[in-house]
């Protein structure tokens, strides 16, 4: 029984299904926002009782001063709504809170200007609501809205018109501007909560419950800033996985730099580079106007989609078909060359002027059937993703005829058919019948091409939302353990800035490959250090707290003999001692030249964004990384996909293909040093920014030139990748077990890519009792809705280990066991299910034996469940496994089992 997913929606279910509510107004002017919001209220068919108060009469709870209140119970209030002065905040906090209120929405204003007072205020009444248990949302907002229900507890006017997509806004006055658009285009809203300061509710534990509802199809986000991301990003992947997310997020300043001590990675990567590397992780389309939010969550919610960004384009007009063309390369959408078999038939069909390769011009006499074959063509196309056409209203078109045969093909494909009608009186009628129809159609060919280049955009990131990388990739194990000494040595001396013989130790413990390099305290060093080397070499100055040696001269490349090596040790050594502390200057670094004819320098790096924790970089290297800013960032961990498309983003990514004289790079080189790096964002979470520049690459492979690590001490209390906004496949909990016949079996996490065999598991593997003890349902088998919570998970908040067996060859899954964490942070809730065939074989201890240690991991103290007061056997495996068994408070069938973890 997933009891969680129930409870979620029941904490805020006094927010979104409130029986009765009680609006505290301080005035009984008409134009008071109490008023307004009571009278929004009136208005609306609102099924619950209203009760509202004006403290200007006293108590709270004392005397009714509205008209046309519906009669209630005091004590049973589930919704207060709070439209009065911050002083009086706590005090009806605790007046809620005796009075049994559940939820309080708090619109009050004057928290804007938050000084120490004003924090001060909010902070008690904060502390006051969860002393009673009561949640608030608030303060500073606009209310929040459910139109189905007739649920306007908000300071709005206008008419909100019931819908299936959800809008969840940081900003009063963008939600109140979203409201009025929606109006006029006739969109609907299954909820509008607006967030306001979220001392208490925040945007994670509102997006749990949309993320759950049924009214929602599609969530509208407008953001200025995220608080506490592992939290955030939890929240956004579990909506983002059941239902289409579309995000609007302003402010897109950089990081404030410090260009004396900061890395390249440090100073390339801004807070909106972090930004929007964390929704595409989690499978949010970021929109950059309201006009695209519009645009993208409409198509979504309609469940348009495309496999791939390959466009063809149909127009009976030169001009509109150009429109369209000319946005979709800057956008970066395809407009591919049609088969030549395509190519051939258009020429048969079509009048022999014109274009008939892509973009296809129809000309402008075009009749329905000159559209249809046109269409039918390019959507059978196997180049084609998708396909765009425009119709202008022309003399010989017929506007209305040609969208019923658009419609009727329509339901003959499965690709992407969008329309344009251009115009706007001659065509009227052709628009409502394609409204009517839900056709994807559109005012103008770039608004068309814009939703296209969305789709293609979230059909790309939802596929990297399902990447559950591990820690460490499955090449040769680094020497973590190396690593770490290295680092707690030049914290303990009280540094930052590991020295250059330090970072190489670093890069040698993951493997990170680099020219053969040697320390040299004296010149008289240097040139032994050459001699051993072979030359040509070059020299490198080593001092404590310099990351950019170039900055005092600091670096000589492509020394040729041992002559040159010691004129050159001695002149650096003293230029460098004069321009910087002498006790800081150790010497010099001695390094083989990387002899790289074909080399392109690259820059790859790591830096800490101040939200979502580390971020990895990749750009063009060498002296002009700062010039030319060349540089793509994604969040850790990675994989070969997520690697991959890093380097494509970024310009230098066409200079690692051959040109000129230039062979093509080795391009996987690169790829396997952006995964070391990912091992060592994850496992060294003591260090805060890296900078390889230059790495440089060529045909024969790729090595680190030059390397820079900054470290930190970590926090009291710090988890395993607890640094981390996205927890990577927790590796570490693979366990190895047998049963008691001695078949062996693996103890490991559930990935996405499980899907398949659990689905067999449930539906194959349990017998129909197995199930119901299980999921307490007569189910048959997972909805994709389950299969999709089941299986993409993520384990900052959440666990399933499986049990596998290997049978003929194959893994197959003998066990589940699972837990959520619930809404307090510290206890969860488990559920664990064995295939018939395995019972009694003591694979249940071992599988709740892997779920405590993944509790305990997380920090969790407790762990809880309901089993079936008749299913025995677990009953049993419960008290050996020392919990306490105890009557459930909600149901005389359940028994309530909990463990102290």
């Amino acid at each position: 029984m997933e009891r969680w997913t129930a409870m979620k929606a029941h904490y805020l279910s006094p927010l979104f299904q409130p029986n009765n509510i009680v609006v505290i107004g301080a005035s009984e002017t008409t134009d008071s926002v109490g008023a307004r919001v009571f009278r929004n209220l009136l208005d609306a068919p609102f099924k619950g009782a209203l009760f509202g108060v004006n403290l200007r009469h006293g108590a709270v709870f004392g005397e009714r001063v509205y008209d046309r209140i519906a009669a209630v119970p005091v004590d049973e209030i589930d919704l207060a709504v709070i439209t009065t002065s911050a002083r009086t905040l706590p005090g009806l906090m605790r007046e809620c809170g005796e009075r049994g209120v559940k939820m309080a929405l708090v619109l009050s204003r004057d928290f804007v200007a938050v000084d120490s007072s004003n924090r001060a205020l909010l902070e008690e009444a904060v502390a006051m609501a969860r002393q009673y248990g009561v949640r608030l949302l608030g303060p500073n907002l606009l209310g929040m809205m459910r139109p189905s229900q007739g649920l306007i507890a908000a300071n709005y006017q206008g008419h909100v018109k019931p819908g299936n997509l959800a809008l969840v806004s940081q900003s009063s006055s963008v939600a109140s501007a979203i409201l009025d658009w929606a109006e006029a285009h006739e969109v609907g809203f299954s909820a509008v909560v607006s967030m306001g300061a979220a001392a208490d509710v925040n945007f994670g534990e509102i997006l749990d419950f949309l993320s759950q509802d049924s009214q929602t199809r599609g969530i509208l986000l407008y953001l200025e800033d995220v608080g506490e991301a592992r939290g955030f990003m939890s929240a956004l992947r579990a909506a983002a996985r059941q239902k289409p997310v579309v995000c609007l997020k302003v402010g897109r300043d950089p990081n404030p730099t410090d260009h004396a001590a900061r890395t390249h990675s440090y100073r390339l990567i801004g807070r909106d580079d972090a930004f929007d590397a964390a929704l595409r992780r989690v499978g949010v389309l970021r929109v950059p106007t309201m006009v695209h939010m519009s645009i993208a969550i409409r198509m979504l919610a309609a469940n348009y989609r495309t496999r791939g960004r390959r466009l063809a384009v149909i127009s009976n007009g030169y001009g509109a078909g150009r429109m369209a063309v000319d946005r979709a390369r800057e956008l970066g959408v395809e407009m591919p060359r049609l088969d030549a078999a395509t190519v051939a038939y258009l020429d048969q069909t079509l009048p022999p002027i014109g274009n008939h390769d892509n973009p296809v011009d129809i000309l402008g006499d075009a009749p329905p059937e000159r559209f249809l074959v046109a269409a039918e063509a390019c959507l059978a196309d196997p180049n084609v993703d998708g396909v765009l056409v425009v119709l202008t209203p022309q003399a010989g078109t017929d506007h209305l005829a040609t969208a019923e045969r658009m419609i009727a093909l329509r339901r003959k494909t499965d690709k992407l058919l969008m329309l344009v009608w251009l115009g706007d009186k001659k065509i009227a009628l052709s628009r409502k019948l394609l409204d009517r129809a839900h056709m994807a159609y559109f005012f103008s060919p770039e608004h068309a091409v814009e939703a296209f280049a969305s789709l293609a955009a979230w059909n790309y990131i939802q596929e990297l939302s399902l990447q559950t990388p591990g820690p460490l990739s499955s090449r040769s194990e680094p020497h973590v353990a190396q690593a770490r000494q290295v680092i707690a040595g030049a914290l303990a001396a009280g540094r930052s800035l590991l020295t250059t013989a330090e970072s190489l130790v670093v890069l040698d413990a993951f493997h990170i490959p680099h020219p053969p390099t040697l320390p040299a305290a004296t010149p008289e060093e240097a040139v032994a250090a050459a001699a051993r080397i072979g030359l040509p070499v070059a020299l490198k100055i080593d001092a404590d707290n310099l990351i950019h040696k170039s900055d005092i001269d600091g670096v000589l490349l492509n020394l040729n003999s041992l002559e040159q090596v010691a004129d050159n040790a001695e002149a650096m050594l003293a230029y460098a001692r004069q321009r910087l502390p002498a006790d800081s200057v150790h010497g010099l670094v001695v390094q083989k030249m990387h002899g790289k004819r074909h080399g392109r320098e690259l820059m790859l790096g790591v830096a800490r964004d101040a939200v979502f924790g580390p971020i990895i970089a990749f750009g063009s290297g060498g002296l002009t990384v700062d010039v030319f800013e060349d540089v793509a960032v994604t969040l850790p961990p990675l994989n070969d996909m997520i690697a991959g498309n890093l380097i494509k983003r970024t310009k230098v990514a066409r200079a690692l293909g051959p040109f000129r004289n230039h062979p093509a790079a080795d391009v996987e080189s690169v790829k396997q040093i952006l995964l070391r790096l990912s091992e060592m964002v994850c496992e060294l979470p003591e260090m805060v920014e890296l900078d390889l520049n230059p790495v440089v690459v060529d045909e024969h492979g790729a090595v680190a030139v030059d390397a820079s690590i900054v470290v930190a001490a970590l926090p009291p209390g710090f988890r395993r990748y607890s640094h981390m906004a996205v927890h990577p496949y927790p590796a570490h909990l693979i366990t190895h077990g047998q049963l008691k016949d001695g078949m062996a079996c693996v103890l490991r996490p559930v990935r996405p890519e499980d899907a398949d065999e659990l689905q067999y598991f449930v539906r194959v593997e349990l017998s129909d009792e197995s199930r119901f003890n299980r999921f307490m349902s007569t189910l048959k088998q997972l909805s994709p809705g389950m299969l999709v919570r089941f299986t993409q998970l993520d384990y900052a908040r959440e666990m399933a280990v499986a049990a596998t067996v290997t049978e003929d060859g194959s893994e197959r899954i003998a066990g589940v066991a699972r837990y959520t964490a619930n809404p307090d942070a510290a206890s969860c809730e488990f559920a664990v299910s064995i295939a018939d065939r395995w019972q009694g074989k003591g694979l249940g201890v071992q599988l709740m034996e892997a779920l405590f240690k993944a509790a305990r991991d997380t920090g969790l103290s407790s762990i809880e469940g309901d089993i079936l007061g008749s299913n025995t056997a677990m009953l049993g495996l419960m008290k050996k496994l020392g919990f306490d068994i105890r009557p459930h408070p909600d149901d005389a069938t359940l028994k309530w089992v909990v463990k102290a973890l």
